[in-house]
């Protein structure tokens, strides 16, 4: 299976996760090798009424942000698998999920307990508008 079919059905989550007022971050990490790139940290925003993501991509000089639509971070964050993220983790009030590549670049989702008690307060307020 590819990366963007796997990273696409591990997207669903955060898609649902959104969808029932769970989600509470999304954050890319584990990068391979000394990387200008650190991290991509996701939450919600609303911009113009329309609940949108926002990319924070942390470098080791500057932060970087950027607002995408739902899909469209999706699109974006698939081609930071494997170069030069080796995980994403979905943390929701639910669950945690992790996506991770190992060594020979083999895909596994696992499920843990929620580390957040609390949802993202602006998914929240958007959900009850």
């Amino acid at each position: 299976m590819s990366f963007k079919v796997s990273f696409s059905e591990f997207y669903n989550h955060v898609k649902t996760s959104l969808a029932d007022g769970t989600f509470a971050k999304l954050t890319m990490a584990k990068t391979i090798g000394n990387t200008d790139l650190m991290n991509i940290y996701v939450r919600p925003i609303i911009e113009d009424g329309v609940l949108k993501m926002e990319l924070k991509y942390k470098f080791q000089q500057e932060e970087v942000v950027e607002i995408q639509t739902i899909d469209g971070a999706r699109d974006t964050l698939v081609t930071y698998i494997n170069n030069p993220f080796m995980s994403a983790i979905l943390f929701t009030t639910k669950y945690d999920l992790t996506y991770k590549l190992n060594k020979k670049r083999a895909v596994s989702i696992t499920e843990k307990s929620n580390t957040f008690g609390n949802a993202s307060e602006v998914l929240l307020e958007y959900l009850n508008q």
